[in-house]
């Protein structure tokens, strides 16, 4: 068996969007992703619509916790994804050290205010980018691209 690529997803608060990047990258990656979530200001709790819908679609819920990026210090990621713009603008910890790192920029829909039909379609929208995103993070061969051509590939994944 090969080694799992290993990212850590990161969202200020760890409570909604890099926690649905953790759950579908680990169930779409099966066993080639070791997919885990944190925030620098993890807020402590999952966003309970996060955990609705990801059970909604099939996807395991048991482990999801938010955390502080200072949680995973022994992980060792492969790659850094941010995926709020405000966890972008952040100086990341000293311990990430040679991880590439790359920004996905996903709307939030735990922030969206309207019916409750309309806040469900925000979530399965962001569910059905992040299943994009991650069926081509699968695609490609990281493990045979060279390091900058890597790094623009996965870069290239968030742009699309």
């Amino acid at each position: 068996m090969t080694t799992p690529f290993k990212i850590l997803y990161i969202c200020t608060h760890n409570r909604c969007r890099s926690i649905l990047c953790e759950a579908i990258s680990n169930a779409m990656g099966e066993g080639k992703l070791d997919a885990r979530s944190a925030g620098s200001q993890p807020s402590g709790e999952v966003h309970p619509l996060s955990l609705k819908y990801l059970t909604e679609i099939g996807v395991a819920t048991g482990t999801l916790q938010s955390q502080s990026w200072d949680d995973h210090e022994d992980f060792a990621p492969d790659l850094v994804v941010t995926v709020c713009d405000s966890a972008a603008n952040e100086s990341c910890p000293l311990w990430l050290g040679s991880a590439q790192k790359v920004h996905w920029g996903l709307a939030d829909p735990s922030k969206l205010s309207g019916s409750d039909d309309e806040i469900r379609e925000a979530f399965y929208a962001c569910i059905a980018e992040i299943k994009k995103r991650t069926s081509a993070l699968l695609a490609l061969d990281l493990g045979a691209l060279p390091l900058n051509e890597r790094y623009s590939a996965l870069r290239e994944l968030g742009a699309q």
